[in-house]
């Protein structure tokens, strides 16, 4: 009884720690991508570099896997890397997009 418990609290330590991992990387593709964004439309960089170097510089080691410029429109993909235990190294990976609004008119 005592090591089923034990299992079941190792599995929700997994479970939550995977979560956790899984918001810090939707946290670092929303800033990525809103950086990207404010650097193209400003025409003062590229925005994937800028992506990039703001997402090098965030809590918990995120990278870009991804980015692409459609227009004004910045779409980052980036992943933090979790470990699982015996499951192995996993990671979280989270998407966002970021540009220029439309106004009606």
């Amino acid at each position: 009884m005592i090591a089923a418990l034990a299992m079941l609290l190792v599995a929700a330590l997994y479970v939550g720690a995977a979560v956790v991992a899984r918001h810090r990387a939707q946290s670092a593709a929303d800033l990525a991508a809103l950086a990207g964004a404010a650097a193209e439309s400003s025409g003062q960089g590229d925005g994937c570099g800028e992506a990039r170097r703001l997402a090098a510089r965030q809590e918990g080691a995120p990278r870009v896997v991804g980015c692409s410029v459609d227009g004004g429109d910045v779409q980052v993909r980036v992943a933090v890397r979790i470990s699982l235990g015996r499951y192995g190294i996993r990671d979280a990976v989270a998407a966002a997009r970021a540009g220029p609004v439309e106004t009606a008119g």
